[in-house]
C-alpha cells in the first residue's frame, strides 16, 4: 500500500468512510458563527502514532494542552481524538494513528480549509484537475468534511462547519500563523483552488531578490500561498507555519524532546527567520517569526 493510501485511509476513518459508526467531531468553534471563509484554513489535525510523545512535545515547546472531547466520538476509546487548545482556544486535533487500520507510518498534519457549499466544491474538484477521495460526509457538530487531492496528489481536508468558523484573529505566538503548498506545478494548483474554493493568484515580488511569491486570495484576503517545490524529489506537501518569537532557542530544545530539525533556524527571501522540526513521530511544522523583519512581499 502506498503512503498516499494509506493516508487516505486514516482520514476516510477519521471522517467515517470506512467505519461501521460514523464518528461525531466537535465543532472547530465553541463560539457559533455561522460564517464560512471560504478558502481560509481554519483546523489542523495531527496524525500521530506517539499520541502521549506528541503531547509532551508540543506542550514543552509550545504550551499547548490536549483534552478529550467531552462524551468522546463515537469511535474507538476516550483518547482516539483529542482536542488541541492554545491560550484556551481550540486550534487543533490529534488523532492516534494505532487505532487506525494502517500497515506503515501515516504521522503528518492534515490541513483543513473552509469552504461554503462542500457540495458545490467537490462538484469543482474533478473539472479543476483533482479527485474526491472521500465524498461530503457528516461529521457532526463539525459540520461536513471531503477528503481531495489536487492536479500534484496533495492532500487538503474540505470543511462546512456546522457552527461557522472560528472569528479570524491576529496570529497569537506558538499559535498558527500561516499555510503554503510545495508543488512541482504551482499553476495547475493555482487553478485547482480557484475552481473549488474561489480563489485568485496575487503574486508578489520580494523586495532585493528575484523571489515571485504566489498568494491566493478571496479578493479580500490572503489565504494561503503555493509555492515551488524547494527540495527536489519530493512529493507536493502543505506546510503549516506556528508564529513563534525565537526559532533557534526552540530548535535547540526539540531533540531532547523527542523530535527533529530538519532546517535549523534561517534566514527567509520573504523575510523573518524560519525553522523546519519534527516531533516525535515525525509529522514535520515550520516556525516562523513575524512580523516580517526584512526583506517584504510588494
Amino acid at each position: 500500500m502506498t503512503r498516499i493510501t494509506v493516508v487516505l485511509a486514516s482520514i476516510l476513518m477519521l471522517a467515517g468512510g470506512c467505519a461501521t459508526v460514523t464518528p461525531s467531531l466537535p465543532a472547530i468553534s465553541e463560539t457559533p458563527t455561522g460564517e464560512q471563509d471560504t478558502g481560509r484554513i481554519v483546523w489542523h489535525d495531527l496524525l500521530t502514532d506517539t499520541p502521549a510523545e506528541s503531547r509532551a512535545f508540543y506542550g514543552e515547546l509550545f504550551g499547548w494542552e490536549f483534552e478529550t472531547p467531552p462524551g468522546g466520538i463515537g469511535v474507538g476509546n476516550d483518547d482516539t481524538y483529542m482536542l488541541i487548545r492554545h491560550n484556551g482556544a481550540l486550534i487543533g486535533g490529534m488523532v492516534d494513528a494505532n487505532a487506525l487500520n494502517r500497515d506503515s507510518d501515516i504521522s503528518q498534519w492534515v490541513t483543513v480549509m473552509s469552504v461554503a457549499d462542500i457540495d458545490a466544491a467537490a462538484g469543482n474538484v474533478a473539472a479543476n484537475g483533482g479527485e474526491i477521495l472521500t465524498p461530503p460526509t457528516d461529521v457532526g457538530p463539525r459540520g461536513v468534511m471531503a477528503v481531495v487531492a489536487g492536479p500534484d496528489k496533495a492532500i487538503i481536508a474540505l470543511l462546512e462547519s456546522r457552527s461557522g468558523d472560528p472569528e479570524a484573529q491576529e496570529p497569537v505566538m506558538n499559535g498558527w500563523l500561516w499555510n503554503e503548498l510545495w508543488t512541482d506545478d504551482v499553476d495547475a494548483a493555482s487553478q485547482f483552488f480557484g475552481g473549488v474554493a474561489g480563489l485568485s493568484v496575487d503574486d508578489r515580488d520580494v523586495e532585493g531578490s528575484d523571489v515571485v511569491y504566489r498568494l491566493l486570495t478571496d479578493g479580500e484576503q490572503a489565504r494561503v500561498a503555493v509555492l515551488p517545490h524547494p527540495f527536489e524529489g519530493q512529493l507536493p506537501v502543505w506546510v503549516n507555519y506556528l508564529r513563534v518569537e525565537d526559532p533557534e532557542a526552540i530548535t535547540s530544545r526539540v531533540e531532547a524532546l523527542g523530535g527533529r530539525v530538519i532546517v535549523p533556524a534561517q534566514p527567509r527571501p520573504i523575510g523573518g527567520t524560519v525553522a523546519f522540526v519534527a516531533g516525535p513521530s515525525g509529522a514535520g511544522i515550520a516556525l516562523q517569526t513575524w512580523p516580517l523583519q526584512q526583506g517584504d512581499t510588494e
